[in-house]
Order: C-alpha cells, then structure tokens, then sequence
C-alpha cells in the first residue's frame, strides 16, 4: 500500500461528522474528500462550521483532502453569476478546512458537445480557474454522467483548453458512459491528479466493490502507481445521494448491505485487497 495513500468520502458511512471520523479511523484512513457535514452538503455550510469541523478533524488526525463540491452540476444555459458565488464560497470553505483542491464538474449539456458549448464549457471552468489560482486552490474535473465531460475525448478538450485543470479519474462513471477505462486513462493520464476508486457493470451501470465489475481497476492501478484513491462506496442509498443525482436519473446504487457502515467498510476492504 506504500505507493498509495487512502481517502474517502465518509459521509456514505454517517451523515454525521463524528460518524464520518468513526468509520475513517477503523479502516484505518487518515484523508477526508468532504461532501456532507452533519446532514448538510459542504457548498452550503458557513465558513464558520467549517473551521469548528477543521478543529474535530484534526483533533482525530484526519485531514481534508479535496472538498467534494457541486460545482459545475448545472446546466450550461443555467445563469452562472449565482453559481460562481456558491464557488467563491466554496474557496473560502476551503481556507477554514485547510484544503487546497475542489472537485468539480463540466455542466450539463443534453448531449450536446459542439464546439459552441465547449466554448462556453471552458469559458466558465476558466472563470473558476482564475478565482481558484488567486487562492492557491487546485481544481479537479470529474467525468460524470450528462455532463460535457462524460467521454474521454471530451475530458480531453477541456484539459487541452485549460492545462491549469487537472482530472478526478472516476472508473465507474466511464463505465457507466460506455468508455473504455483502460483507453481513457491513456488519454487523461497526464492530467490526472487522484482517482476515486469505484466500480460498475457494464449494461446495467450497477455499482460494485473496487474489482468486481468492468472498469479494470486492478489494471488502472498498475497505471497510476502513486497517489491518493479516494473510495466513494455507492454500494447503499446514503443521506443527500438525491442532491448529487440529475433530477429524474435512474440510480444505479442498491442496497445490498445491511447498513452505510457496512457498505462504507466493505468498499474499503475491496480497494485494500486489489492494492
């Protein structure tokens, strides 16, 4: 495990912070990708929370790793002005947490990738890439599900515009878009900073355990040999799963375990034993 180091996102575990530390410190995991806070998501916590948060983390040895934000999980056509304040708020969270990344998304776009809406796509990623570089902040981009950088060579665009932007590597949502995982990250390896270590079915999309699915996880750990894998379960329905699915998206997360610390234990054990 020497080449890598172990984050999560908790609040799959508990929707309550203490619980969060609970379930990082049994398996033994000492980062935080910070998505919920006490039942809330981070975009929209004070920065007042998030400096008591900083002092209960770092009381228990735990550091934040990347703030897991929104950012980005609007439409393209949606008005930005509003969302752009939401994100320099997000900077400001980041201060009070000590967390120097946000990871964040590509609009959604209905299908449409044409050169005009990639214009538009990097003219407002280069809007948050000038506020983040003032504070010193690394942005990352996740492929998602409906958003401009679902493919590959879409994610390829937009690095190739914004060198400044790195990539969240998610295998699970490449799976999900029909791409090849391995292919993908012989294309996005250059920019990749970390990757979330989830897996799926092809066909069905179905969340599974780290290697048991179709994203060749055990293969794309032998590509990116150093660094952190942030494990985001998926493996159970969690407290504010509904705010990070597109309205009217079929969930692709079951409840094969008996509870969220199950669920949240069983993904950790998974990505432990293919490493």
């Amino acid at each position: 495990m020497a080449d890598y180091r172990l984050c999560a996102f908790a609040d799959e575990a508990s929707p309550m912070i203490e619980g969060q530390i609970a379930a990082l410190q049994r398996n033994g995991i000492g980062l935080l990708e910070i998505r919920g806070v006490d039942g809330v998501n981070i975009a929209d916590i004070t920065t007042e929370k998030a400096k008591s948060v900083r002092k209960t983390l770092e009381d228990a040895a735990i550091a934040v790793w990347s703030l897991g934000s929104p950012y980005g999980k609007i439409n393209v056509r949606d008005p930005f002005g509003p969302h752009f304040d939401k994100f320099r708020h997000g900077l400001e969270l980041c201060d009070k947490l000590g967390c120097g990344r946000i990871r964040l998304f590509s609009f959604y776009v209905d299908g449409d990738t044409g050169t005009a809406v990639l214009d538009e796509v990097c003219d407002r990623l280069s809007r948050f890439s000038e506020e983040a570089s003032k504070a010193g902040i690394l942005l990352c981009h996740e492929n998602e599900k409906g958003i401009f950088g679902e493919k590959a060579a879409d994610c390829l665009r937009i690095h190739k515009a914004l060198p400044s932007l790195k990539a969240v590597f998610d295998p699970a949502n490449f799976v999900q878009a029909g791409e090849d995982t391995l292919r993908a990250m012989e294309l996005l390896k250059p920019f990749v900073d970390y990757m979330h270590i989830k897996d799926a079915l092809l066909g069905s999309g179905e969340i599974v355990p780290a290697g048991r699915g179709d994203a060749n996880i055990p293969e794309l750990l032998k590509s990116y040999r150093n660094g952190v894998l942030t494990v985001e379960p998926h493996l159970r329905v969690f407290k504010g799963l509904e705010k990070l699915e597109k309205e009217g998206e079929k969930s692709s997360i079951g409840n094969a375990y008996g509870s969220a610390e199950e669920a949240f234990d069983a993904a950790v054990t998974a990505i432990k034993g293919l490493i």
